[in-house]
């Protein structure tokens, strides 16, 4: 099955219809990928995003396929013809060999519905870490691993315990945990930093919440009365269920962050659209 959701996709610059997509450009070899959400046929965040590109290809010592000026124009190439507008966008720099390439192509938006921001999600713990926190890699294995553990378990996302029995990040997400109006995060040198992630941190010292750096022990789950996770497609969402652990959903925080959170992407957009 094609990973491209669109009708059409950007091959080293160029358009080519979907029928032509081939998945062994993205799963032969090595990846560094971006996932950027698209709002009104806009990218979301597009300089964070594309700073992040940056650091993921400099840790994995890989060249730049292309510039971040060219990454636009493919973008606003890509958007214009097609009949998507709002969705999940992705890049991908391919190294197979002596063989470079990139490609710039929508894939199947899953966002979460207004009842599981109302009532959370379900979460299940699963023993993994990433090689290299800073990089966004494609690892085939675990990511493989972690949807048939999902689909047996009929899970929303899996938070990810370490050899230290620590909570890092979830499989796709930065996760969040509050106790007494306390927020807890795990480092920064522990995790991905999502795009996500960095602005909620902004928005918690632009309003005065208190943020602790500290990875949360997998058996002290209990000692918190919520979890959230955050990320481009899920934005702020909440657990209700962590393995066999019950959350409280309606902290005020989330609605306050997720509230925040969407005025700022609204505003990355029109940034984006002026050349900004």
């Amino acid at each position: 099955m094609s990973e491209c959701y669109g009708e059409y996709f950007i091959y080293n610059g160029d358009l080519q219809p979907s029928e032509l997509f081939d998945n062994t450009l993205v799963y032969e070899g090595e990846s560094v990928y971006e996932v950027i959400r698209m709002m009104k046929g806009l990218p979301v965040f597009f300089r964070d995003h594309i700073k992040r590109l940056e650091t993921s290809t400099r840790v994995q010592n890989k060249l730049m396929l292309i510039s971040a000026e060219q990454i636009r124009k493919d973008i606003i190439k890509l958007s214009e013809n097609e009949k998507i507008k709002d969705a999940n966008l992705k890049i991908i720099f391919n190294y197979n060999g002596f063989n470079f390439n990139y490609l710039i192509y929508f894939i199947e938006p899953v966002y979460p519905t207004a009842e599981q921001y109302r009532k959370g999600v379900k979460g299940i713990l699963f023993n993994a870490e990433r090689k290299d926190p800073e990089a966004k890699v494609i690892n085939h294995k675990l990511r493989s691993e972690i949807f048939h553990k999902l689909i047996i378990e009929s899970a929303y996302e899996a938070l990810l315990v370490n050899k230290n029995f620590c909570i890092t990040e979830g499989s796709r997400s930065n996760i969040f945990f509050i106790r007494e109006n306390k927020i807890f995060t795990a480092p920064d040198n522990c995790v991905l930093s999502g795009i996500t992630r960095k602005h909620i941190l902004e928005i918690c010292e632009e309003t005065g919440l208190n943020v602790e750096f500290e990875c949360v022990k997998a058996d002290k789950l209990r000692d918190y009365e919520t979890v959230f996770m955050s990320g481009t497609s899920p934005v702020v969402l909440p657990f209700r269920l962590i393995d066999n652990t019950v959350f409280n959903v309606k902290h005020p925080y989330l609605s306050m962050l997720r509230n925040i959170m969407f005025g700022r992407m609204e505003n990355s957009i029109e940034q984006f659209r002026k050349g900004l």
